[in-house]
């Protein structure tokens, strides 16, 4: 082993073993006692039931942790990269096609092993909480259109990358940047129209009390809005959601038809206005920017090493090649991932914040938006009482707890508290 193939296998399990302990403090930190904003709102029994499906959650997760991580540490040590690579090239095809089919066969080998856990996490645990919508068939067909996606989109993209670091020489991340760039910005205009709805239906939201409201709550923030989408979310899951995607003509705002059927109109609103806050002080740009940066620094940290013999060493490849250094340098890069993760998940956190008092801001009131996170945590089994250290790797959004504090806190002045500050 060189140096290399220390460096990956201690990250590894560093990596692994960092979660292990944050799940064991995220386990410690359950408390029997309902937090008093929760008090009348949260019954004994259903809070029990939220810390049954954590801790069903966790153990889960952590099993599927331990099998994939064994998996890739048997396959890497027992010549498995080598023996793909000499099988791929026992063909005699060129370097691109060997190089889709290489990846491809990696690919599919790792969703084979990852969906008997998709299975039980859908069948086994999401069906005990009633969560579970899902038909085996729906769920057969949903596996088989995301491959078809996959092939659609990614094998293109995929063979720009490696026709790229193949013959453009020393300027190929700044090609494969631009490339990966373009496809993320027209990814996010098809989607909405064209990609989602293979999976749900999108209806437009029918006349009524709701739209009319909704409808009013965006004029008075100048927000362009040409409908709000209802999602047959109750198709696979019981769960609740609200969320908003693509840009310009192809935007949409769309509610989980189970939200709708569990709010108020004035909390609806808010949940409303909290996705249009994201657009107004525009998160999804910021986002994406941090994510085509992200993308650009992966690809030039990429372009120095790809080609370097020890890291074809540290895996048994006996012959470098483009499309083998862009999935061993996927595994050496893990490290730089792991903590610009965080950074993103920080950032996300905070821009939660800032939309829940844009919300609060734009109805002129914070109780539809405090009830409707009570109403979300409730019906969708939240952990009222994450450890700091478990949200500070896997949080998107800040604790509820900490967002209806935040919430209350904004509501005694004018201006927003500093946590807001995006």
């Amino acid at each position: 082993m060189n140096w290399i193939a220390w460096t990956i296998l201690l990250f590894l399990i560093a990596d692994f073993l960092l979660r292990l302990a944050a799940d064991r403090l995220n386990l410690n930190a359950l408390s029997d006692e309902i937090p008093e904003s929760f008090t009348g709102v949260f019954e004994p029994e259903k809070y029990r039931q939220t810390q049954d499906y954590l801790r069903a959650n966790t153990r889960f997760g952590q099993i599927a942790a331990a099998v994939d991580l064994l998996v890739l540490v048997v396959f890497w040590f027992g010549g498995g990269f080598a023996f793909v690579d000499r099988w791929t090239r026992s063909f005699g095809w060129g370097p691109l096609a060997a190089g889709l089919t290489y990846i491809g066969v990696l690919a599919g080998l790792k969703t084979l092993i990852d969906q008997p856990f998709s299975l039980y996490a859908t069948f086994v645990i999401e069906q005990r909480f009633g969560f579970n919508q899902t038909s085996l068939g729906t769920w057969i067909k949903d596996r088989f259109k995301a491959l078809l996606l996959a092939m659609l989109f990614g094998i293109p993209l995929l063979a720009g990358v490696l026709a790229f670091f193949q013959y453009a020489g020393a300027s190929a991340w700044i090609w494969c940047w631009g490339l990966v760039t373009l496809f993320m910005i027209v990814v996010q205009f098809i989607a909405p129209a064209w990609i989602m709805p293979l999976f749900n239906r999108f209806d437009p939201l029918e006349a009524g009390e709701l739209k009319d409201a909704i409808m009013a709550c965006a004029r008075t923030i100048n927000f362009s809005l040409d409908n709000v989408y209802v999602m047959d979310g109750s198709k696979r899951s019981s769960k609740s959601n609200a969320f908003f995607t693509g840009f310009g003509r192809h935007r949409r705002i769309v509610l989980f038809d189970t939200l709708i059927a569990r709010h108020t109109t004035d909390e609806l609103v808010a949940v409303l206005a909290h996705e249009m806050g994201h657009y107004q002080m525009r998160h999804i740009l910021k986002m994406m920017a941090l994510s085509i940066l992200q993308t650009g620094m992966l690809l030039f940290l990429m372009s120095l090493v790809i080609n370097t013999p020890a890291l074809f060493e540290a895996f048994y490849v006996q012959q470098p090649s483009v499309y083998a250094g862009l999935v061993f340098f996927g595994l050496l890069y893990a490290p730089v991932d792991f903590f610009l993760g965080m950074i993103i998940h920080y950032v996300s956190r905070r821009h939660e914040f800032a939309a829940d008092h844009f919300a609060a801001t734009t109805t002129g009131n914070i109780r539809p938006m405090v009830d409707a996170l009570k109403k979300l945590s409730v019906h969708n089994l939240s952990n009222l009482s994450p450890h700091p250290l478990y949200v500070f790797l896997n949080y998107s959004h800040p604790p509820v707890l900490q967002r209806i504090a935040a919430l209350e806190e904004g509501s005694q002045g004018t201006q927003p508290p500093s946590i807001y500050q995006v």
